[in-house]
C-alpha cells in the first residue's frame, strides 16, 4: 500500500478490525518513511450476475436502478432508508448466492416483490401493478386478495390495515 502523504511504497499495519457486520476489515496503517498514519478498508469484491432481459438482451446489474424502483414504490410510505438499504443488500446477496453468471430479470423482479411484500403492502401493490402490467381493477383486486391470504410476519399492524 502506497502512503497517500509521501507516496512511499512501504507501510505497516498497526491495527486491524472487522467492521460493517464483518463484511469489511478496517486497517490502521503507518508509513515507514514519513510516519503518517492513515486508514484503509478492505472488502471482498463480489461480482453481480448479468441480467437477461425479457427480450433476450443482456445488461450488467445496476444497483441504482434497483434502488430507484424500490424508492419509487415506497414513495410517501413509512419505510426508513435503512430498511430499503437492508432490502437491497438481501436482494443482492440472494442473486450472488445463485452462483450463476447470468440471471433472468424476472428473478430480480420477484426478489423485489418479495422484499416489498415484507416492507410495505401498498408499495408491493404499486410495484406489482407496473411489473405485472395490471390493466383493470380486477387484477388489483385479485392481487390484494392473494396478499390478504398470505401470512406476513414482519408487517406492522398499521401496514396491515
Amino acid at each position: 500500500m502506497h502512503c497517500p502523504f509521501c507516496n512511499a511504497e512501504d507501510t505497516k499495519v498497526i491495527d486491524s478490525r472487522l467492521v460493517a457486520d464483518g463484511c469489511q476489515v478496517r486497517r490502521r496503517r503507518e508509513c515507514t518513511s514519513c510516519t503518517e498514519r492513515f486508514t484503509t478498508y478492505e472488502g471482498a469484491e463480489l461480482l453481480m450476475p448479468r441480467l437477461i432481459k425479457r427480450d433476450g438482451s443482456r445488461e450488467p446489474f445496476d444497483e441504482q436502478k434497483l434502488r430507484a424502483g424500490l424508492l419509487r414504490s415506497l414513495e410517501k410510505r413509512p419505510v426508513s432508508i435503512e430498511q430499503v438499504e437492508e432490502a437491497i443488500n438481501r436482494i443482492k446477496q440472494r442473486l450472488r448466492a445463485t452462483g450463476e453468471r447470468e440471471v433472468k430479470s424476472l428473478a430480480v423482479g420477484e426478489e423485489v416483490m418479495n422484499a416489498l411484500k415484507d416492507l410495505d403492502e401498498v408499495a408491493y401493490i404499486r410495484f406489482a401493478s407496473v411489473y405485472r402490467e395490471f390493466e383493470d381493477l380486477n387484477q388489483f383486486r385479485e392481487e390484494i386478495e392473494r396478499l390478504e391470504k398470505t401470512p406476513h410476519g414482519s408487517l406492522t399492524r398499521s401496514q396491515k390495515s
